[in-house]
């Protein structure tokens, strides 16, 4: 589905520079924090497995941080 995101020119450059931190595009570093978000925020497999997905290092992550809890 297409849509169109209107962004300040502030929120542009900060997009600009997370695709620059991502070595990815500026629509790829859209969607990944969109999932990436999703994730934080929602308790649903679903977009927990779409951020595994999209996100490079995120299953590594995800099982650190579970080793990590008592």
């Amino acid at each position: 589905m297409a849509m169109t995101l209107r962004l300040t020119p502030e929120q542009d450059r900060a997009l600009a520079l997370l695709a620059q931190a991502q070595g990815s595009s500026k629509h790829e570093a859209a969607v990944r924090a969109i999932a990436s978000a999703a994730a934080r925020l929602l308790n649903d497999e679903v977009v927990a497995q779409l951020a595994r997905d999209l996100i490079p290092g995120r299953t590594n992550l995800e099982a650190t941080i579970r080793q990590a809890r008592p």
